[in-house]
Protein backbone atom coordinates (compact mmCIF):
# COMPACT_ATOMS: atom_id res chain seq x y z
CA UNK A 1 0.00 0.00 0.00
CA UNK A 2 0.91 3.54 -0.79
CA UNK A 3 1.36 6.08 1.63
CA UNK A 4 -2.23 8.05 2.04
CA UNK A 5 -1.73 12.01 2.31
CA UNK A 6 -4.52 14.32 3.00
CA UNK A 7 -5.64 17.77 4.85
CA UNK A 8 -7.11 17.08 8.52
CA UNK A 9 -8.38 20.02 10.73
CA UNK A 10 -7.43 20.33 14.20
CA UNK A 11 -9.05 21.73 17.14
CA UNK A 12 -7.47 22.73 20.80
CA UNK A 13 -9.45 22.73 23.82
CA UNK A 14 -7.76 23.72 27.08
CA UNK A 15 -9.11 22.15 30.26
CA UNK A 16 -7.92 21.93 33.91
CA UNK A 17 -5.25 19.04 34.79
CA UNK A 18 -6.46 16.77 36.57
CA UNK A 19 -7.32 12.98 36.42
CA UNK A 20 -9.64 12.23 34.37
CA UNK A 21 -9.75 15.36 31.95
CA UNK A 22 -8.97 13.82 28.84
CA UNK A 23 -11.33 10.75 29.31
CA UNK A 24 -14.16 12.99 29.95
CA UNK A 25 -14.20 14.70 26.79
CA UNK A 26 -13.17 11.73 24.98
CA UNK A 27 -16.37 9.46 26.19
CA UNK A 28 -18.23 12.96 25.51
CA UNK A 29 -16.93 13.01 22.12
CA UNK A 30 -17.29 9.19 21.63
CA UNK A 31 -21.29 9.31 22.69
CA UNK A 32 -21.60 11.69 20.28
CA UNK A 33 -20.22 9.51 17.76
CA UNK A 34 -17.41 11.63 16.48
CA UNK A 35 -14.30 9.49 15.07
CA UNK A 36 -11.28 11.24 16.23
CA UNK A 37 -7.62 10.49 13.29
CA UNK A 38 -5.07 11.50 16.35
CA UNK A 39 -5.52 12.82 19.25
CA UNK A 40 -2.57 14.71 21.44
CA UNK A 41 -2.95 16.07 25.31
CA UNK A 42 0.20 18.08 26.59
CA UNK A 43 0.73 20.69 29.74
CA UNK A 44 0.05 24.02 29.01
CA UNK A 45 1.04 25.69 32.49
CA UNK A 46 0.71 24.68 36.14
CA UNK A 47 -2.38 23.76 36.41
CA UNK A 48 -4.22 23.11 32.56
CA UNK A 49 -3.54 21.14 29.71
CA UNK A 50 -4.32 21.29 26.05
CA UNK A 51 -6.12 18.40 23.89
CA UNK A 52 -5.69 18.32 20.41
CA UNK A 53 -8.20 16.89 18.42
CA UNK A 54 -8.02 15.40 14.54
CA UNK A 55 -11.56 15.26 14.16
CA UNK A 56 -13.00 13.10 10.65
CA UNK A 57 -15.80 15.44 10.61
CA UNK A 58 -15.33 19.00 11.92
CA UNK A 59 -18.87 19.99 11.54
CA UNK A 60 -19.47 17.07 14.07
CA UNK A 61 -16.64 18.16 16.70
CA UNK A 62 -17.75 21.67 16.82
CA UNK A 63 -21.74 20.45 17.71
CA UNK A 64 -20.52 18.26 20.06
CA UNK A 65 -18.03 20.29 22.00
CA UNK A 66 -20.46 23.12 21.55
CA UNK A 67 -23.52 20.23 23.13
CA UNK A 68 -21.27 19.54 25.80
CA UNK A 69 -19.56 23.43 26.71
CA UNK A 70 -16.19 22.35 25.49
CA UNK A 71 -14.90 25.76 24.14
CA UNK A 72 -12.77 24.90 20.63
CA UNK A 73 -9.94 26.74 18.89
CA UNK A 74 -9.89 26.11 15.40
CA UNK A 75 -9.58 24.92 12.76
CA UNK A 76 -6.13 24.78 11.96
CA UNK A 77 -4.79 22.89 9.44
CA UNK A 78 -2.42 19.88 9.38
CA UNK A 79 -1.38 16.93 6.81
CA UNK A 80 -1.70 13.63 7.86
CA UNK A 81 -0.01 10.53 6.65
CA UNK A 82 -0.82 7.02 6.96
CA UNK A 83 1.06 4.41 5.03
CA UNK A 84 2.90 0.85 5.35
CA UNK A 85 6.26 0.95 7.85
CA UNK A 86 9.09 0.95 5.74
CA UNK A 87 13.02 2.28 5.84
CA UNK A 88 12.71 5.40 4.78
CA UNK A 89 8.92 6.01 4.25
CA UNK A 90 9.38 9.43 5.86
CA UNK A 91 12.47 10.41 4.60
CA UNK A 92 10.44 10.42 0.73
CA UNK A 93 7.82 12.92 2.46
CA UNK A 94 9.99 15.30 3.67
CA UNK A 95 12.02 15.31 0.63
CA UNK A 96 9.27 16.38 -1.42
CA UNK A 97 8.67 19.19 0.86
CA UNK A 98 12.04 19.84 1.09
CA UNK A 99 12.09 20.41 -2.89
CA UNK A 100 9.64 22.59 -2.71
CA UNK A 101 11.51 24.80 0.20
CA UNK A 102 8.63 24.14 2.61
CA UNK A 103 9.76 24.27 6.19
CA UNK A 104 8.34 21.36 8.45
CA UNK A 105 8.45 23.06 11.87
CA UNK A 106 6.57 19.91 14.02
CA UNK A 107 5.77 16.41 13.36
CA UNK A 108 4.30 14.24 15.12
CA UNK A 109 4.53 10.12 13.88
CA UNK A 110 3.48 6.98 15.82
CA UNK A 111 4.32 3.23 14.03
CA UNK A 112 0.82 1.61 14.12
CA UNK A 113 1.53 -2.48 14.48
CA UNK A 114 1.01 -4.66 11.97
CA UNK A 115 3.39 -2.66 9.90
CA UNK A 116 1.56 0.59 9.14
CA UNK A 117 2.28 4.26 10.34
CA UNK A 118 0.11 7.51 10.95
CA UNK A 119 2.21 10.64 11.19
CA UNK A 120 1.01 14.46 11.20
CA UNK A 121 2.93 17.08 9.89
CA UNK A 122 2.23 20.81 10.86
CA UNK A 123 3.89 23.30 8.37
CA UNK A 124 3.27 27.71 8.78
CA UNK A 125 -0.09 28.51 7.40
CA UNK A 126 1.41 30.37 4.73
CA UNK A 127 3.38 27.53 3.38
CA UNK A 128 0.06 25.12 3.64
CA UNK A 129 -0.58 25.46 0.14
CA UNK A 130 2.75 24.66 -1.22
CA UNK A 131 3.24 21.97 1.21
CA UNK A 132 -0.67 20.57 -0.04
CA UNK A 133 0.97 20.87 -3.72
CA UNK A 134 4.06 19.33 -2.99
CA UNK A 135 2.25 16.21 -1.64
CA UNK A 136 -0.27 16.10 -4.07
CA UNK A 137 -2.72 17.04 -2.24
Amino acid sequence: MAATIRRVDYFYATVKDRPGAAYTLLASLAESEVNLLAFSAVPSGPASAQLTLFPENSEALVRAAGSSGVVLAGPEHAILVQGDDELGALAAVHRRLYDANVDVYTSTGVAGGSGHYGYLIYVRSGQFEDAARALGI
